[in-house]
């Protein structure tokens, strides 16, 4: 579940790159540079998103699934 949450910030991340990168290339010198420096790391911030989601759902450590357990518990004891 973790993994699935974590898919919409990067994807929000690799938008905001994306159009970082893109008025990149409308200027010119070092500060084309420094744009496609900062979108580089965009995407890198971007793509790590995910990546920890999957490890928090491949290692049981994901709050929610501790959440929705207690949920669960709770409206079997209200029974």
């Amino acid at each position: 579940m973790c993994f699935f949450f974590s898919l919409l910030p990067a994807t929000i991340w690799f938008v905001i790159g994306y159009f970082v990168m893109f008025s990149s290339t409308k200027l010119e010198g070092g500060m084309q540079l420094f744009g496609k420096i900062l979108a580089i790391w965009i995407f890198v911030i971007a793509s790590a998103i995910p990546l920890a989601g999957a490890y928090m759902a491949i290692s049981d450590a994901c709050p929610m699934k501790a959440m929705m357990e207690e949920i669960v518990e709770e409206m079997a004891e209200d029974d």
